[in-house]
């Protein structure tokens, strides 16, 4: 039996390796909606138009669309998204880019279930009809400690969706109970029925000099879970400890040589 989509059917092309971008190709009158600052070139005949809410094209009310903007404003996102229709006779491209260096990630929602739970700043673009939303951590703990807080994004509905993460990304299908422990910072997205919670570490040695943090993330089957190799934070940790610090000094890279290497490649 054919089932009726809610969302606008986009072909799409992801271009390049390890700096991505996403072409969508848009029929006439087709919809792709994208965070705000996301776009990277367009077409002469695709019109943008800037939308209030969560980019879902149902009806709804001022004030259902200001209860939808105010749930991403707790995301941290922008209280509006953009909207990018072909208003041509024929086929048109838009093209959005990713933030930093990583993988832009496809997802059929439709056929995973309907609905994406995934960190908070890691969605790109969907065909119109999806539906951007919050979810709230339901544990304490993962709350606390799961290194994305009480609220992640979740993306519903029936067409595509496109996420972007860090570095290379693992897609893994978990079998009902199967557990995976991953770094909380690496968890990118995962599939409805995936069941999230945070695990001590545990042992004094592993906490004090481990390195990895108090706590890991449990992800526990059935579904599909996606594993960023590069967080964010990580890469912006590192870019933060290697810029210049006061006085013009930056750390120093060899922590045999320090100040003398400094000195001999001729920062001193």
């Amino acid at each position: 039996m054919y089932t009726i989509k809610n969302t606008h059917e986009i072909d799409y092309r992801i271009i390049g390796e390890e700096l991505q971008c996403v072409e969508i190709e848009l029929d006439p009158l087709e919809t792709v909606i994208a965070e705000a600052g996301s776009l990277m070139m367009m077409d002469n005949d695709v019109q943008m138009e800037t939308v209030f809410g969560d980019g879902s094209k149902g009806e709804q009310s001022f004030m259902g669309k200001v209860f939808s903007a105010g749930k991403r404003v707790l995301t941290g996102e922008s209280l509006f998204m953009t909207a990018y229709t072909n208003a041509g006779k024929a086929k048109h491209h838009v093209y959005f880019a990713a933030p930093y260096p990583g993988k832009v990630i496809p997802l059929d929602v439709a056929a995973l279930g309907g609905k994406i739970i995934c960190q908070k700043d890691a969605f790109l673009c969907a065909a119109q009809g999806t539906s951007i939303g919050i979810e709230f951590q339901k544990r304490i703990g993962a709350g606390l400690f799961g290194g994305e807080g009480f609220i992640m994004q979740k993306i519903e509905g029936d067409g595509m969706a496109f996420v972007h993460a860090g570095g290379t990304i693992i897609e893994r299908e978990l079998q009902p109970g199967q557990v995976l422990k991953v770094d909380t910072g690496c968890i990118v997205a995962f599939t409805k029925d995936i069941d999230y919670d945070i695990e001590f570490v545990g042992g004094i040695k592993n906490t004090l000099f481990g390195g990895e943090g108090l706590f890991f993330g449990t992800l526990r089957g059935p579904g599909k879970v996606w594993i960023q190799s590069l967080p964010f934070s990580r890469l912006a940790d590192k870019i933060i400890s290697s810029a210049p610090k006061m006085g013009g000094k930056r750390k120093g890279e060899g922590s045999i040589l320090g100040g003398l290497g400094d000195l001999i490649d001729g920062d001193n």
